[in-house]
């Protein structure tokens, strides 16, 4: 699935209608007692910077959505009950926290039974025109999918006489982008099978994950080998986690930067495959779009060490495979590309990185800087630059994604960092990526995929 903003997501003219957890289910939510199982260190990191920045005086949003198209015309009555079976399917879209204690600085989960969950249905209007629905569409998305209120969710269709368009936006707390790849073919698969509700397998329980990660991460303590590898990659990183190492046109202690969005292709079926078939031998192209990183950083900064954090799901077994959350984990990554570095010698030493350094995702870096008394350092939005890359092509409808026009949506609002995503689809490779909007960092982005582009061409060739 290529991974774009709203902006470029082919939104189309149509009557717009929406969906949001009812006024009843709000109103049952107040009531609850406290969930004693607690947030993931990846949750309540991502809510203490979001109200740290807010308290600052900046709203970033923070949501990330889907968008997919159904055949139409299409019966509203059907994909609400779609729509509302699969949100139920999910715990963690049932549960919020609230800010509690003497100091409101403690983070108490509460959580829904099934049976109070309902949505309610709101007919917003006709646009005739694709800008004005864009804009409204994040405009409503940063209002309801935002961090910091309860519920953060909202689903929405556009629809036409031929076909709906469905936009769905959560705040990132509950989903990553695997749950998010799932979602059409299951919204499909439900709304598809009518009147008669679709009988579905029970959904482990990211809120179960959550209890279970952190009471595994809370026995660890300062002298695991896996905290000194952090510690050592953070000295070695001039005392804090990496930024993107070229000059992008910052100035050092200015709040965090608005940013922009990159997307484009890289290489077609043929030129993926080609690609694939040289790295293999050094991990794949998960490998290879590493080196190609880490030879542009050599090129562009001279610098000898390319350093950065990659992204690893931490579902493991499968069990965890059909739940909606955020199963997430960052493992450091060190490359040597100094003294004329070739291709193949550079894959060499990312595949030993990746090998070596991928089981220390399964500890939240948030435990593991709590460890080392790094704080959190909140001013900036991010906790780092990262380069993320996924196959996409086995998740269930992949096949489908161009036909249904599926995208992955990412909102686009402040960071001084650089995020780089590179997922491969059965039409090939893609590459977005955010970054800060000054003049400098729009030319070493555009130069960085060209770059990325001619790399994957001239290894496939």
């Amino acid at each position: 699935m290529r991974i774009t903003d709203i902006q470029r997501g082919e939104v189309r003219p149509g009557r717009l209608v929406e969906w949001t957890l009812s006024p009843a289910t709000v109103a049952a939510a107040r009531g609850l007692p406290v969930d004693s199982r607690p947030p993931a260190y990846i949750q309540e990191t991502h809510l203490r910077r979001a109200r740290s920045v807010r308290d600052d005086g900046l709203f970033v949003p923070t949501w990330i959505g889907v968008a997919f198209d159904l055949p139409g015309p299409v019966d509203l009555d059907v994909l609400q009950e779609a729509l509302l079976s699969w949100t139920v399917r999910h715990e963690t879209l049932r549960s919020g926290f609230r800010w509690a204690g003497d100091s409101g600085d403690e983070l108490h989960r509460f959580t829904l039974d099934a049976a109070d969950m309902a949505l309610r249905r709101d007919e917003v209007g006709d646009f005739p025109h694709a800008e004005g629905l864009v804009r409204h569409l994040q405009d409503r998305f940063d209002e309801v999918a935002d961090a910091l209120v309860w519920p953060n969710l909202i689903y929405t269709a556009v629809l036409r006489d031929d076909s709906a368009s469905v936009y769905m936006a959560f705040d990132h707390s509950n989903v990553d982008a695997t749950s998010l790849f799932r979602v059409p073919a299951e919204l499909h698969d439900l709304y598809t099978a009518g009147r008669e509700p679709k009988e579905l397998a029970p959904a482990a329980s990211y809120v179960d994950f959550c209890e279970i990660e952190r009471a595994r991460a809370d026995r660890v303590d300062g002298g695991h080998d896996s905290v000194a590898r952090w510690q050592e990659f953070i000295r070695r990183c001039g005392g804090r986690l990496p930024s993107f190492p070229v000059e992008l046109g910052l100035t050092p202690g200015s709040p965090p930067a608005p940013q922009r969005l990159l997307c484009e292709p890289l290489a077609d079926t043929a030129g993926t495959e080609a690609f694939e078939a040289y790295c293999r031998p050094y991990g794949g192209t998960m490998a290879g779009v590493l080196a190609a990183t880490a030879l542009f950083v050599h090129e562009m900064g001279d610098q000898d060490v390319y350093r950065t954090v990659v992204p690893f799901h931490t579902r493991g077994k499968s069990g965890w495979n059909d739940s909606v959350g955020w199963y997430v984990g960052g493992a450091p990554i060190e490359v040597p590309v100094g003294r004329g570095p070739r291709f193949p010698d550079v894959l060499r030493e990312v595949r030993g990185e990746l090998v070596a350094n991928r089981p220390l995702a399964r500890i939240p870096l948030s435990r593991v800087l709590a460890l080392l008394d790094e704080g959190d350092r909140p001013g900036s939005t991010d906790l780092c630059s990262l380069v993320s890359y996924v196959d996409t092509r086995s998740f269930p409808g992949a096949e489908r994604w161009q036909e249904q026009r599926a995208h992955g949506l990412v909102r686009v609002s402040y960071s001084d960092h650089v995020y780089v995503w590179v997922n491969r689809t059965h039409e090939g490779l893609w590459l977005a990526s955010r970054y800060p909007d000054t003049n400098e960092a729009a030319k070493v982005m555009r130069l960085y995929a060209e770059r990325l582009r001619d790399r994957v061409a001239s290894a496939a060739g």
